[in-house]
């Protein structure tokens, strides 16, 4: 099992919000997840980013890779490449 830390996208038509989350990486974008680990809301100014440090410390920690996306969301908020 292949542990993917990427966005899921909820929200309604040209209306975007954004859930982060660790995923198997064969299950779908916007179906099952193992645990949700913050938001994205890009629609606000600045774009809104909530997230739970310690948990996505501890995925990365057992292996998991975020998305480009995610990853560059991440080092915005002060992750660096490797938190852990």
């Amino acid at each position: 099992m292949s542990v993917k830390i990427r966005l899921a996208r909820r929200g309604a038509k040209k209306k975007p919000f954004y859930r982060i989350v660790a995923a198997d990486s064969e299950f779908p974008r916007d179906g099952r997840f193992l645990e949700m680990l913050g938001t994205y809301d890009p629609m606000v100014e600045p774009a809104a980013v909530t997230l739970k440090e310690d948990r996505i410390k501890y995925w990365m920690g057992e292996g998991a890779q975020p998305t480009t996306t995610v990853k560059s969301l991440l080092k915005k908020q002060g992750f660096g490449s490797n938190p852990a």
